[in-house]
């Protein structure tokens, strides 16, 4: 039987993340018991499973969250502890006093949770003294320090290479929409295909959304990661890129739309249309381009670099007919805008500002 995807995620977790949070979860466990004595030294285990992250910014920013939400969480459950003892009644009034807290200051939910779950499991796993409320709080900074350590030590995570996969992936469906676009001006197209024409489009933007979030965890993941420098040129290489395609999506949904709403089976009669098919053409060539010359250096030197580009000129038009002279125009506007994009991102490596 299949799991039900709510509880399935779409790919799996890198195995050495996998690696990485056992041996923080058993060295916190191991250096904690033995710093401490007492009771087992749960808060340090869940310290350092939770801190180690998919990044050295996040495992630090949860190193913090975990830290503050365990110290407020044992010092509301000890004060409370002390004053009315450990009933039942006083764990559940405990819950609700740390989540008021955490709302009041405006604590983030990993926060909050922390401080609600540290007050409920120093009242039910202990005697909420003061010695023992300062060794949890110990514990708790040891396995958050073991969880950086150990993310640190066993090869940071750099998160570039989903990053040029999904550029890579929203180029090459861009350079497709727009041969497609090409060839549905050089020969008729039926409404069916016409409207398939669109949904191809339309389905470039999910991937640019993808592309930004990937570029967006590569660039948290360089962040105090000690590998950054080597990676930092290459992911910015990529942003560059993603800035270039960026408006050209629009603009070939825009024209893939303006085809679809006002085609005409006599359109590739009009003088103008082969040439702005052939321009289309160009451009998804110009648009792979870009792509490798994007690629990481051991691979460009292995291609041709200098392979020149193919929108090198300006398109001069007949004036369209009456029939199509919407259509015409609408195309030659938004052709003219991913020129100027293609070839400027081409001449200086980077998209205009």
């Amino acid at each position: 039987m299949r799991m039900p995807a709510t509880i399935r995620a779409p790919r799996r977790a890198p195995l050495l993340q996998v690696v990485k949070s056992a041996v923080a979860t058993s060295a916190a466990w191991l250096v904690a018991g033995f710093l401490i004595p007492g009771p087992p030294p749960v808060f340090a285990a869940i310290a350092a499973l939770l801190v180690v992250q998919p990044s050295l910014n996040q495992s630090l920013t949860r190193a913090i969250e975990r830290s503050v939400g365990v110290i407020a969480g044992v010092l509301i459950a000890s004060v409370l502890s002390i004053l009315l003892g450990t009933s039942t009644w006083v764990i559940l009034l405990t819950t609700a006093v740390a989540l008021l807290l955490a709302w009041a200051l405006r604590m983030t939910p990993g926060t909050a949770n922390q401080v609600a779950i540290s007050g409920i499991l120093v009242l039910a796993l202990g005697t909420a003294t003061p010695s023992y409320a300062v060794d949890r709080i110990l514990e708790t900074l040891i396995g958050a320090v073991i969880g950086i350590i150990v993310n640190l030590a066993i090869v940071p995570p750099v998160a570039v290479a989903p990053a040029h996969a999904a550029v890579d992936e929203l180029g090459d469906a861009l350079a497709d929409a727009l041969d497609r676009l090409g060839g549905a001006l050089e020969s008729p197209r039926t409404p069916s295909e016409l409207a398939r024409l669109l949904d191809d489009a339309r389905a470039v933007r999910p991937k640019l959304e993808a592309a930004e979030d990937a570029i967006a965890a590569g660039s948290e993941s360089l962040t105090l990661n000690p590998r950054s420098r080597r990676h930092r040129d290459e992911l910015d290489a990529l942003t560059d890129l993603l800035e270039t395609f960026r408006p050209i999506v629009t603009q070939m949904i825009g024209m893939t739309r303006a085809c679809s709403e006002r085609y005409d089976p006599t359109i590739d009669e009009e003088p103008s249309v082969p040439a702005i098919a052939d321009q289309l053409h160009r451009a998804a060539h110009d648009v792979r381009l870009q792509l490798r010359r994007a690629e990481p250096p051991q691979t460009v030197a292995q291609r041709s670099a200098d392979e020149p580009a193919a929108l090198t000129s300006q398109l001069t038009v007949a004036r369209p007919s009456s029939t199509h002279w919407i259509l015409v125009g609408s195309l030659l506007e938004d052709l003219r805008r991913i020129h100027e994009t293609l070839t400027e991102s081409g001449a200086t490596g980077r998209p205009r500002p």
